[in-house]
């Protein structure tokens, strides 16, 4: 479609470099920065409570709002803007602008004077509370006309679509035989096409603006069950239809609860969870140690990263050890 718009003379030589520079392949922060990713991807971020998720979404989010460079200080982001779709309702936005504070205040030591340059970051990142799986539907169905006034009034384009995530709603939907929609005549939305529909929206939304979609998954592990529940429960678990994940020191099996049609919207997997292991940062603080493996594409190999928390403030993401060979 890119190239028959370039045929047909529709696009301007400063809208064609905009639109290959937005498309080349980037690599996010750790623990997302092992495979080169471009606009059009969906990453799927995969991981039971209290993984790091949104800590991560948090991270990127942050980096791309930032500038690349400001009043001759280097800060490496994208200055694009950020759609945040929060289907938890339990999004933090004092957690992103604390990060954000502590990016910019890296270089400098202080906020003093960088008042704008927070403002104008916060400005590019959007959030929308969902609650409940219509009011998704109907954020993805409009969300086209509002990207288009906040690309006009930014002069950016969108690089990040994040959902913070993507399953809260299954349940509730899965125990409803339908959902009404007004008058009795008008077609009942039932599971299945709620699924489809979404797909359907976001595939939409990146022919009409590309940019990178991650989106958080809760997911059960295996290893709640301890080793001996995991054995004595082995059968069932495989005639559930629960895959298995093999890691370096033990399997984890989890219940792949999102259909078809969702995963066939994946380009990417992640699967992140907390690590029993500990780091000792000062003699009176221990920070949790956090375990991220690439499955789709794998990569045979696990990170480890710690979430610190400095003076009241949860710092990003960092590695710590070289790569665990799975």
């Amino acid at each position: 479609m890119a190239a028959k718009r370039w045929i047909d003379g529709d696009e301007t030589a400063a809208e064609m470099l905009s639109r290959v520079s937005s498309e080349r392949p980037f690599l996010l922060l750790p623990p997302l920065h092992r495979v080169p990713l471009r606009v059009g991807n969906v990453v799927e971020l995969a991981g039971p409570s209290s993984s790091a998720k949104t800590q991560i979404l948090i991270q990127a989010a942050v980096n791309c709002i930032l500038p690349r460079e400001w009043n001759g200080v280097h800060y490496g982001g994208l200055e694009r803007l950020v759609m945040f779709i929060d289907l938890d309702c339990r999004f933090d936005i004092l957690r992103l602008s604390e990060m954000l504070k502590h990016k910019i205040m890296e270089p400098n030591g202080s906020m003093h004077d960088h008042e704008e340059l927070f403002a104008a970051c916060m400005r590019r990142f959007m959030y929308v509370r969902c609650y409940d799986s219509l009011e998704f539907l109907a954020t993805l169905k409009t969300l086209h006309h509002r990207l288009k006034r906040e690309k006009a009034m930014h002069n950016v384009n969108i690089q990040l679509l994040m959902i913070d995530s993507i399953g809260p709603f299954h349940w509730v939907d899965r125990g409803s035989t339908f959902f009404p929609l007004g008058s009795h005549n008008r077609k009942c939305l039932s599971l299945q096409s709620i699924s489809e529909t979404v797909v359907q929206e976001i595939r939409k939304l990146l022919v009409l603006h590309p940019m990178l979609v991650i989106a958080t998954k809760e997911i059960v592990l295996g290893n709640v069950y301890g080793t001996d529940g995991a054995k004595q429960n082995k059968y069932m678990l495989e005639a559930s239809g629960i895959r298995s994940i093999t890691s370096s020191s033990q399997q984890l099996p989890y219940r792949e609860f999102m259909p078809p049609i969702w995963q066939s919207l994946i380009t990417h997997k992640i699967l992140v969870r907390a690590s029993d292991d500990h780091l000792l940062i000062r003699p009176d603080q221990e920070n949790s140690l956090y375990l991220s493996e690439w499955l789709l594409p794998s990569l045979g190999y696990q990170d480890k990263f710690v979430v610190k928390d400095e003076h009241g403030m949860r710092s990003p993401p960092c590695l710590i050890i070289p790569p665990m060979p799975t």
